[in-house]
């Protein structure tokens, strides 16, 4: 599909197919919808939501994509397999913007360890798949898989070949992180050069972070005249992920003066965005994390606060509201109506239903009674507790942990599953590991803890942890769970008892 602005970006959104492959990411349908219509309110160009030939589940998400989801180009990947490319159609053609995305290996290695194909036969084979899916629809995208590692003059070929073809994009992906910046601006340079029609398709790019250089590489490839760019919040995405969405366009954004092209991104909608996927997937964001990450816009160093508050264009290139980072300003306590919360979650880019309201409400008194002072981070923190949760099959009633330095830890659980109400206790190595215990023997899985991680949600003694795990049942299925409280203990239960939830949930789950 022609871009008819040439200084325009568009950007790709691979979070829902590539980025839910990162190790331990696990998002159900409703899930997939729900992050769906916040790329679309981001203003994404595309979304590609799924690889609908790999299971019925993921069809399914992606038709109810295709469906529900209004605005971007609704894309689903396939392999250049005709029964392939008829699934991926089945499940996009609902949108009123769909797209199929072929992709096939052109890299020797790939071709003779995995393919056990020659060059001829791959160049025959895309040239068929992708006049295939023209039948279905203009809008076809192919992807050179493993492109970097290819030989050249037959990435060439096949460039020319595909666009003959009917391809509207044609993506250049470094599919293991193996490229370096220069490198990749000279090969990409090279294409548009070498291959005679290249004028009649958008050329993209697909970087994964081996190497740490996902971003650049992309940028280099903006700069060498590339039109599409894919990425994934965060980064997510297989191995050490892919080029990180917010980071791709807020780059192009500062740097204008260097690139003198632009996205359509509503870059207001970066962090709230960015959150939802962390609390969905259960895939923390590390406080460093450029753009997104706690210390982002942080400034400890005595003479950076001081030139910051002279000027905050001394050490701060973009300002924390551009992608919808209010700060920590207080803005609720104890004594705040059910009106003043629902007015601060709207300011804060949320909305719900009464019924959801009712429940946020709730926990905001509750722990509107154990804390003075109420912030921001805490009202995204209880919201993204309550839109984490997974359909519980257990939830937890009642917690009570003793220990000491000359005490065993031990712990009392009480949970409920439906009418049901369960208690167990346990002793364990510390509170924490004696609540597992005592959840396990409820549930009667054994569950091996691979992560914990905790973190204050904002400032004072007072404040709540969030507390991030990892866990791997008996079968290897990895998921992750988060969970919140003023209390770690009762935060580390929340956020174990999550996890086991989704181990019980319908939906599959990976292994390690």
């Amino acid at each position: 599909m022609k871009n008819n602005d040439k200084n325009k970006i568009i950007i790709f959104d691979t979070t829902l197919r590539d980025g839910e492959q990162s190790p331990g990411a696990s998002l159900n349908t409703a899930q997939k919808i729900e992050i769906g219509r916040q790329l679309a309110k981001m203003k994404v160009d595309v979304i590609e939501a799924g690889f609908p030939i790999c299971s019925p589940g993921d069809f399914e998400a992606v038709k109810l994509i295709a469906q529900e989801v209004k605005g971007p180009q609704i894309c689903g990947l396939s392999r250049a397999i005709e029964k392939d490319i008829d699934a991926c159609w089945n499940a996009v053609k609902y949108s009123k913007r769909p797209r199929i995305h072929i992709f096939l290996a052109t890299s020797d290695i790939h071709l003779k360890h995995k393919l056990k194909m020659s060059r001829e036969e791959a160049l025959a084979r895309a040239v068929s798949a992708v006049k295939y899916a023209r039948r279905f629809c203009d809008n076809v995208e192919f992807s050179a898989e493993d492109a970097v590692r290819s030989n050249q003059e037959f990435l060439w070929q096949v460039v020319e070949a595909v666009i003959k073809a009917g391809a509207a994009t044609v993506n250049i992906p470094d599919t293991v992180g193996y490229s370096i910046p220069a490198e990749f601006a000279v090969m990409l340079m090279n294409i548009f050069n070498k291959v005679p029609n290249v004028d009649k398709a958008v050329i993209s790019v697909h970087c994964h972070n081996d190497l740490g250089l996902s971003v650049a590489n992309s940028l280099a490839a903006v700069a060498a005249g590339v039109r599409q760019v894919e990425c994934t919040i965060n980064g997510l995405g297989e191995r050490a992920g892919n080029a990180s969405l917010e980071e791709i366009v807020m780059a192009i954004k500062t740097r204008k003066d260097l690139f003198n092209v632009h996205t359509d991104i509503e870059t207001k909608e970066i962090y709230k965005t960015s959150r939802m996927v962390s609390t969905l997937t259960g895939i923390p964001v590390q406080p460093n994390k450029a753009i997104v990450g706690a210390n982002a816009f942080a400034h400890e160093a005595g003479i950076h606060q001081h030139g910051v508050m002279a000027e905050k264009s001394t050490y701060e290139i973009m300002d924390a509201k551009s992608i919808g980072w209010q700060g920590s300003g207080l803005v609720l306590g104890k004594h705040s109506g059910r009106h003043a919360l629902k007015q601060r979650l709207n300011s804060l880019g949320y909305t719900f239903k009464e019924k959801d309201l009712d429940k946020i409400s709730e926990r905001f008194k509750v722990l509107a009674d154990k804390k003075k002072e109420i912030f921001d981070e805490d009202l995204v923190a209880i919201v993204e507790d309550e839109i984490s949760q997974v359909i519980p099959v257990y939830k937890l009633d009642y917690i009570h942990t003793v220990s000491g330095s000359q005490t065993i830890p031990t712990a009392t659980i009480r949970l409920r599953k439906g009418d049901k109400v369960i208690q167990e206790a346990s002793s364990g190595d510390g509170p924490v590991d004696a609540t597992y215990k005592a959840i396990d023997r409820i549930t009667g899985l054994k569950c091996k803890l691979l992560e914990y991680g905790i973190r204050a949600v904002s400032g004072g003694q007072d404040a709540q942890g969030e507390v991030i795990v990892r866990i791997a049942d008996a079968k290897g299925h990895v998921v992750t769970g988060q969970g919140a409280s003023t209390d770690i203990i009762e935060a580390s239960a929340k956020a174990y008892l999550n996890a086991v939830n989704r181990l019980l949930s319908p939906k599959a789950v990976k292994s390690k």
